[in-house]
């Protein structure tokens, strides 16, 4: 899942792709370089200058479409907590809406239903949209990453998103400290075990940077060592920055555990 950032201070790319011409062209290069999932979004998660529905329209509104057309069979995620703005895009072509803020916007999951969409359903620590943790504490934040997950994904299909498009996201970072981000990593397998397909959010998030005492600009290595780990814990969607080079590490990932095969075979043969 490549990330498209229509926003101007987003924390990574900094607005190189906030252009439409520039996040075009983001796209392309992340279809070329392996991405399956194309996910846009047009509010940075953390805090700083309020975005209301109108502007966030304004970034992405036009724009999936634009996507729609130029790339037919790509699938399209937006990632929006606001219920109008999935409206909008579910017209234009979009496949999944990508909550990251757990459902704080119960209509969300009504939207995704009407349209047949697919829903990410996030554990975001029960905080509101654009908040950071302070002091969060949990008696066993794994647990809670459980209990929340399933259950926004068992009220979605209630409400009749299809159960084939519901996925979990523990929310790396989101209403977490840099421990509470690890545990999550290491302790994938019992989120998996619940039978949700799992996506993990790892792309230079901070407590890699806290992990490696790394500046956000220097955390590739530590997020495709995390990358690696989640893929053979059993997380099925990597949402990334840099996808050729997730790309490469899934595919290993992949054909170490015997999932894929060799994309050559020379040594020894000849």
């Amino acid at each position: 899942m490549a990330i498209i950032n229509r926003t101007p201070d987003s924390f990574f790319d900094r607005g190189a792709t906030y252009g439409e011409r520039e996040a075009l062209a983001a796209v392309d290069r992340a279809v070329a370089d392996g991405a399956q999932i194309i996910d846009i979004g047009g509010v940075k998660a953390a805090p700083g200058a309020d975005v209301d529905t109108g502007e966030e329209l304004r970034r992405i509104g036009g724009f999936v479409a634009l996507v729609r057309s130029k790339h037919p069979a790509i699938a399209i995620s937006v990632d929006t907590w606001r219920a109008e703005v999935a409206t909008v895009v579910a017209g234009e072509g979009a496949d999944l809406l990508n909550d990251a803020w757990g459902g704080t916007d119960p209509h969300l999951a009504e939207v995704a239903a009407e349209h047949g969409l697919g829903l990410v359903c996030t554990h975001a620590g029960h905080l509101p949209p654009r908040t950071r943790p302070h002091r969060i504490a949990y008696d066993d934040v794994v647990a809670d990453i459980i209990a929340t997950t399933t259950g926004l994904a068992k009220r979605a299909v209630a409400l009749g998103v299809r159960p084939d498009g519901v996925i979990v996201d523990p929310g790396h970072d989101f209403g977490k400290n840099s421990r509470h981000s690890l545990a999550a990593t290491r302790r994938l397998p019992e989120l998996a075990a619940t039978g949700w397909p799992v996506l993990v959010a790892l792309s230079n998030k901070d407590f890699i940077g806290e992990a490696l005492d790394v500046a956000v600009t220097e955390r590739l290595e530590g997020t495709l060592a995390a990358t690696a780990i989640s893929a053979w814990l059993g997380a099925r969607i990597f949402r990334a920055h840099q996808v050729a080079a997730t790309r490469k590490v899934l595919d290993m990932v992949a054909t170490i555990r015997g999932t894929r095969d060799l994309a050559v075979a020379r040594r020894g043969l000849a």
